[in-house]
C-alpha cells in the first residue's frame, strides 16, 4: 500500500537505537523515492517534542487503526 504524507502510522518492530518501541505512533512527513521506497515518520511525545525521526522502510510501519 502506498502511504501519502501526514498519515499516521503504527511503528510494527522496536527501533532501540532510536528510543522507540513496536506499537508507537507517529506521522509521515516525507517520502523518499530513491533509492528506494522509504517514509521518514515524525515520533513525538506527550508535549509534543521530537522523539524521533527515522527514515522507514514500508514493512516498518503498519495503518493507524
Amino acid at each position: 500500500m502506498r502511504r501519502k504524507e501526514f498519515d499516521v502510522v503504527v511503528l510494527a518492530e522496536d527501533l532501540p537505537d532510536e528510543g522507540l518501541t513496536k506499537g508507537m505512533v507517529g506521522a509521515i512527513v516525507f517520502i523518499h523515492e530513491k533509492p528506494y521506497l522509504a517514509y521518514m515518520v515524525e515520533f513525538v511525545d506527550d508535549d509534543g517534542r521530537t522523539i524521533a525521526m527515522p527514515s522507514l522502510l514500508p514493512e516498518q510501519i503498519a495503518d493507524y487503526s
